[in-house]
């Protein structure tokens, strides 16, 4: 996932990325968090398009990563600030 992100670091997609875990654990203590942060809606776009092109290009990332996340816990968050990120 670094590689991705740091790409789409590089490209102006994504201001900032965070792959994290508890550091205490109040829910199962193999859970990570991914979080990105965009300017705008098309950031998050290009991060998605970015996504569904690594995907398309290499067909085993998706069974690979797959086999590792149990999706039964799968949330998404999506949140819109007025702040000023620097």
């Amino acid at each position: 996932m670094v590689p991705f992100f740091e790409k789409l670091l590089a490209d102006g997609a994504i201001h900032e990325y965070e792959i994290d875990t508890e550091a205490l654990h109040s829910t199962d203590p193999g859970m990570l968090f991914v979080v990105y942060i965009t300017a705008n809606a098309d950031g998050l776009d290009k991060a998605n398009a970015a996504l569904r092109e690594a995907l398309k290009s290499n067909p085993l990332i998706g069974p690979t990563f797959g086999s590792m996340v149990d999706f039964s816990m799968h949330r998404d968050y999506l949140a819109r600030t007025t702040v000023t990120y620097k």
